[in-house]
This record gives structure tokens, C-alpha cells and sequence, in this order.
């Protein structure tokens, strides 16, 4: 057999005929290329046969799913979402895609402004109505005009930009807060989010993202806040933590242990568990942040292994962030399905 024909059938995992050349006759030639055919033609055929399913275990049902138009203000509840690349979607409301920012750019969140948590959304129309307590209405369109100024914006020490939104609505926050001169911005699919590689000290998958702290979705389950508010004196809301989905049927922190995920026909792969921070001391009913609980009562049973201390640091752990797989819709009442092999 040739040279040719001894790689082929090694590639394939079989051995390759060795003979002193005085005594390779030329039906061995003919029957070697024929069994390298005939190997070919079964991987081929192992390529063509469709994908076997994966095995799925019910793990829950989604009990409720939460979209973050303005980073920091309330969740708005809906009933399904589109789930993109870059965060659940109801219309043009997005997750996340807009930010209050200070005149040079810096983000401002419920962690230096408490009162943020506040500020109510809905959307009606194409436009996102702002309430919040003292102030009155403001309707603001779903899209600002393409003129509108584009401002260089920073997260968490990560550029990014926004399209600003208008002097009315930056009015309207300035006055709410009470506080230097602010403006609203809105990202653009146009524009570029920011990359994984720039969010963690660490590799993790290659996506992108608006305004969110560090990834598109985050999964908590009912039961890791059952679990939780039975260590504190003072009970607290989901809210709270801001999960875009909430799980419920399983163990608590159970999601800790979900790799891949399959919702509707969405699949979603865990980036990693979400490290908590102060912001989540802030009252979403009052505005008033504590600066202590749920955080340290987090700190001393929710600590990541030492091994991962790169990663998160002294911060706890609670909520599992997410990346899309594979786009479609979700809904509330959806089972949530544990992909295996």
C-alpha cells in the first residue's frame, strides 16, 4: 500500500498493512484501497446520520422572567421574551440596554444612587413610560434619532458607547435624584458591546454585552431565595438580585450545578455563578441602601472554592450567569430541561 493510503487508514484508526515490498502482490494494493474505501464510506455515512438527542431531565419551571430596560431601575415582568445574544426582549424593550451616566461618562447605578431602584418602566407603543415617586410621567420613544449625540461611556473601567436620549429625560433623572447633571443613554446593536475577554481576569466563552455587569442572562431559583431569607432576620424579595430568569420545582442552589440548559427550544450555557456586591443592600420598595444584609449573611456560607478566588474574589456567590447557544422564545410556565450527553 502507499504512502497515501497507510495515512488514510491511520486518520481512521486503523492499522496500516506492513509488508517486505518482495512480497506485496498487486491484489493487496487493490484489496487495501478497497478497505480504505469501504472506512471512508462508513465515516461518511457516521457524518450523515443525524445528531443523537441529548438526554434532558427536567430540572424546573420558569416561574417568572424580568426584563432590566435601564440598568439599575426596575425589573419589568412579561409573561414571554425573545432571548437574543445579548439579553431577553419584549418589542424594542431590551435588557439592559439603557444607562444613566454622568456628563463624563461614567455610569451611574443603584450603587451610588440608591433612589435609581425606584424609577418604575412600562412600555406601551413603541415608547417606555417612566414613573417614580414625586415626579411626573415622562414617555419616552423605544429609539432615540440617529442624530442624537453618540457619548463614550465606562463600566466598570470598559468603554462603551450610547446614544443619548434627549434633554428631557435627562432632566427628568437629574431632578428625580436631586444630584449633578445626568443624561440617559441607549445602546445600538449598531454599535460595538463589550467583550467577555475585557469583563474577567480569566477566558471564559467569546460573547458581548450592553450594560449588563458581566453576562446576557442570569438564572436564580426560587429555592436558594427560600433558603436564603430562612438565615435572615429580615425577609427579602428576588428583586433584589435582579435575575432575568427565576426557577422553581428545584433544590435549592441547584442551579449551581446546571451547565447547558434547555428552554422552548432556547439552550443556554453557564458562563459562571454570579459574585455579589453591595447593590444588593438596596431596598427596592424604600430606595435606602443598608450596605449589610443580604451581603454578609451571603459571606459566610456562599464563598467560592479558594481555587476560584481569582475569579471572585471575597465577593459570594448566588445566581448563575448565562450565554445563549440557541435563540428562540421563553415563557413563563416553560419547563427548564438539564442537557446531557
Amino acid at each position: 500500500m502507499g504512502a497515501a493510503g497507510s495515512s488514510a487508514l491511520a486518520g481512521l484508526g486503523l492499522p496500516a498493512l506492513r509488508l517486505p515490498a518482495q512480497s506485496r502482490p498487486g491484489w493487496l494494493g487493490v484489496a487495501a484501497l478497497g478497505l480504505a474505501a469501504v472506512a471512508l464510506g462508513a465515516v461518511a455515512w457516521r457524518r450523515a446520520r443525524p445528531r443523537r438527542r441529548r438526554q434532558l431531565q427536567q430540572v424546573g419551571t420558569v416561574a417568572k422572567l424580568w426584563i432590566y430596560p435601564v440598568k439599575s431601575c426596575k425589573g419589568v415582568p412579561v409573561s414571554a421574551a425573545e432571548c437574543t445574544a445579548m439579553g431577553l426582549r419584549s418589542g424594542h424593550m431590551r435588557d439592559r440596554f439603557w444607562l444613566v451616566i454622568k456628563e463624563d461618562g461614567h455610569m451611574v447605578t443603584a450603587r451610588q444612587e440608591p433612589r435609581l431602584v425606584l424609577v418604575s418602566i412600562s412600555y406601551e407603543k413603541n415608547s417606555l413610560i417612566f414613573s417614580a415617586p414625586g415626579m411626573d410621567q415622562l414617555v419616552l420613544p423605544s429609539r432615540p434619532p440617529s442624530t442624537n449625540t453618540l457619548h463614550d461611556c465606562r463600566i466598570f473601567g470598559v468603554d462603551i458607547q450610547g446614544r443619548d436620549c434627549g434633554d428631557e429625560v435627562a432632566q427628568w433623572f437629574t431632578n428625580f435624584l436631586k444630584t449633578e447633571a445626568l443624561r440617559l443613554v441607549q445602546f445600538d446593536t449598531k454599535l460595538k458591546g463589550r467583550t467577555s475577554d475585557k469583563l474577567f481576569p480569566v477566558s471564559v466563552q467569546n460573547y458581548q454585552v450592553a450594560y449588563p455587569d458581566c453576562s446576557p442572562l442570569m438564572i436564580i431559583s426560587e429555592a436558594s431565595l427560600g433558603d436564603l431569607n430562612t438565615r435572615l432576620e429580615k425577609k427579602i424579595k428576588m428583586e433584589q438580585f435582579r435575575p432575568n430568569i427565576v426557577v422553581r420545582g428545584c433544590e435549592a442552589y441547584e442551579e449551581d450545578t446546571w451547565d447547558e440548559l434547555l428552554i422552548g427550544g432556547v439552550e443556554l450555557k453557564k458562563v459562571l455563578a454570579c459574585p455579589r456586591c453591595i447593590l444588593t443592600t438596596v431596598d427596592p420598595d424604600t430606595g435606602v441602601i443598608d450596605r449589610k444584609e443580604p451581603l454578609e449573611t451571603l459571606k459566610s456560607y456562599r464563598q467560592c472554592d479558594p481555587a476560584e478566588q481569582k475569579l471572585y474574589g471575597k465577593l459570594p456567590l448566588f445566581g448563575q450567569y448565562f450565554v445563549l447557544e440557541n435563540p428562540g422564545t421563553v415563557k413563563v410556565g416553560d419547563p427548564v430541561y438539564l442537557l446531557g450527553q
